[in-house]
């Protein structure tokens, strides 16, 4: 059965790019005959508050949207990323990095796909007793991804499946994560990233379809490696189009876009709102 989620982060109120992405997981999820899911990504402990996590609820509601209970909430299943990232460790996939990003962005002039520097793998190159010392002080540090250990782990060349839509045919997408370099995937003021969640919960929510933004396509190939180094079954993968303003720049919490919330304050329907987004 297919099974297809929404997963928005409580850092603000929800605007139309998260109601298209919301209505579009739905319908494909109705028209697959398929259950659909509501993931809370609220791993940012500092700007993921109670009251941005109720008001999504109450908007998605408006929309007329229902989903499965319970919702995963992610602040309640660090296990599950500690467990992930244990296995790595065992692996021998991943190491800390004590670095700070203005020490980074001092050497490294590569930048990944999100535009930040590529890490140059300085601590990847500490003597083990040098680890050993700064563990012990308790300084802080993050887990990064061995890029090149983890690609030498596969032959052949790593690719996921993309879904066309409406018609929901499929073509064979070539994934290069060796573009995001030794990338982090734990944080060091929160014990997990996106990366690392988003593919554990895909898993063990037995996600088949993923519908979200252009935005993350390029995580998507960073995805599919996690997914294979720990023994995980890929889903299906689809980036829409990000809605934009007329001068082409994309809605977002951040450009303070105009809320869900304010529109239903100044008297916009549901219904008003599905028919704009196509619906």
């Amino acid at each position: 059965m297919a099974i297809l989620r929404f997963a928005p982060s409580p850092n603000g109120y929800l605007h139309l790019g998260h109601a298209y992405c919301a209505l579009l997981n739905a319908a494909t999820a109705k028209h697959l005959n398929g259950r659909f899911l509501l993931r809370i990504e609220d791993i940012d402990t500092t700007r993921c508050i109670p009251a941005y996590h109720d008001a999504c609820l109450e908007d998605l509601a408006w929309l007329g949207l229902s989903w499965e209970e319970p919702v995963r909430i992610q602040s309640q299943h660090w296990d599950d990323y500690h467990s992930a990232l244990t296995r790595l460790q065992q692996m021998q996939l991943v190491y800390p990095c004590f670095c700070t990003r203005r020490e980074i962005g001092s050497v490294s002039s590569q930048l990944d796909p999100e535009g930040a520097p590529i890490y140059p793998g300085t601590c990847k190159h500490r003597t083990a007793q040098d680890i050993a010392q700064r563990m012990q002080r308790s300084e802080p540090h993050a887990w990064r991804l061995d890029m090149q250990k983890a690609l030498s782990l596969h032959t052949g060349a790593l690719s996921y499946i993309r879904f066309l839509l409406p018609s929901m045919e499929q073509e064979q997408v070539a994934a290069t994560p060796a573009r995001w370099g030794d990338v982090i995937l734990v944080r060091k003021e929160t014990p997990t990233s996106y990366h690392l969640s988003v593919v554990v919960d895909d898993a063990l929510q037995n996600v088949t379809h993923v519908i979200r933004g252009q935005d993350l396509e390029s995580a998507t190939d960073l995805h599919v490696l996690l997914m294979r180094l720990l023994g995980l079954d890929a889903p299906l993968y689809h980036h829409h189009k990000l809605l934009a303003y007329e001068q082409g720049e994309k809605l977002s919490k951040s450009k303070k876009s105009k809320s869900l919330r304010d529109m239903r304050a100044e008297g916009v329907s549901p219904d008003e709102i599905k028919k704009q987004l196509g619906f």
